[in-house]
């Protein structure tokens, strides 16, 4: 488990300080860039994450069930099924790599503008909006889907770090976590299913 934490930490966080500076001064470009009505749409953003991550799984299973679709149905427990995927592996990183906030370790550059966690990688509102996203792109493959799903996913991970509670690699692994756990669960429910024909 270190040795494999060690990779994922080096692969995906920033552990040079050349790179740290770089990010933080990306993290601060973002963060500086501040006003009232930003700060509320970002504010706005990140509070859409947890209903529209529980709502995108819930309202495919409602659908279905309502209309006896269970083509609907399946689709509704898949997205279920990635929502926990993505939970129990953004979690378990979580406390697996301990990350301070930035504003837990530069107090002098940054300062929360909303409530977060003990921990910063990776971005848990950015791992469920992506996660989300993916889900009802693979429930409904058309571009029309697709396009406002990940614009509003790439929207939520900005406003994490907008309101300075995330640096960039906690947002592009949350991006990468919530994606791989839908793509990943949708993919092994198609292997399933041609394994039992």
């Amino acid at each position: 488990m270190n040795r494999l934490k060690i990779i994922l930490f080096f692969l995906f966080s920033v552990n040079f300080s050349f790179s740290q500076s770089g990010e933080v001064k990306l993290l601060s470009s973002i963060y500086a860039d501040s006003s009232k009505n930003k700060d509320a749409i970002a504010k706005g953003l990140s509070f859409s994450v947890a209903p529209l991550s529980f709502g995108v799984p819930a309202a495919i299973l409602i659908t279905g069930l309502i209309k006896k679709d269970s083509a609907l149905i399946e689709k509704g427990i898949k997205a279920s099924v990635s929502f926990a995927l993505n939970a129990v592996v953004t979690t378990g990183m979580k406390y697996g790599f301990e990350r301070s906030r930035p504003f837990s370790i530069y107090p002098n550059l940054f300062h929360a503008k909303s409530k977060a966690g003990d921990y910063s990688f990776p971005s848990g509102h950015t791992s469920f909006a992506f996660a989300a996203a993916t889900s009802i792109t693979l429930s409904f493959p058309k571009w029309y889907v697709a396009v406002p799903a990940y614009a509003w996913a790439s929207c939520a991970a900005w406003s994490r770090m907008h309101l300075g509670v995330h640096y960039p690699t906690d947002v592009l692994m949350g991006a990468i976590v919530g994606t791989a756990s839908s793509f990943l669960t949708f993919k092994l429910d198609k292997w399933l299913n041609k394994k039992k024909k």
